[in-house]
């Protein structure tokens, strides 16, 4: 949270960011960029509390949460825009600890060399292509695709991928 204020968006109040909620997408949260820039709307990070399943799929989650934050506060982004979603899908999913080797595991994908990089490819397409906006055949792959190398190895605010 401290680099989201280094970068000019401190949280006002904590209790009214962070939202632990029942979703009904399959999905263990989600960031909200309207109620995270805004000063009546709660809720910049929901946590969905039926889809998490332990304390640390909750950690990735909130960590994968507050990296979307970050990246909007600091590149403005524009949600609509499937290149910009891709860009941030791919920094969450390598940044927050959601392509680690053991989780990696738990999903039956077993491959050692460039897993990572697999990772963050495929997940960022499955989030991508929950947006509406980007959501037709093939339009979440490309996004992913144009954008990724540039995107994977932007590690801000870390200094190398935790």
């Amino acid at each position: 949270m401290q680099h989201l204020e280094k970068c000019g968006c401190p949280i006002q109040n904590p209790n009214t960011y962070f939202l632990v909620r029942h979703c009904e997408e399959n999905v263990g949260g989600g960031f909200d960029p309207v109620a995270a820039n805004s000063k009546d709307k709660a809720g910049g990070v929901v946590l969905c509390q039926n889809h998490l399943r332990n304390l640390e799929h909750t950690e990735l989650t909130l960590t994968h949460e507050l990296i979307h934050a970050y990246d909007d506060c600091r590149a403005y982004l524009n949600w609509s825009n499937c290149y910009h979603h891709a860009c941030s899908e791919i920094r969450a999913a390598s940044l927050s600890g959601d392509c680690k080797m053991l989780q990696e595991f738990g999903r039956g994908h077993t491959n050692f060399q460039g897993q990572g990089k697999v990772c963050a490819r495929r997940r960022a397409i499955l989030s991508v292509a929950m947006n509406p906006q980007c959501s037709g055949e093939g339009v979440a792959a490309a996004a992913v695709d144009k954008v990724f190398d540039r995107c994977y190895r932007d590690t801000a605010p870390f200094d190398r991928v935790p």
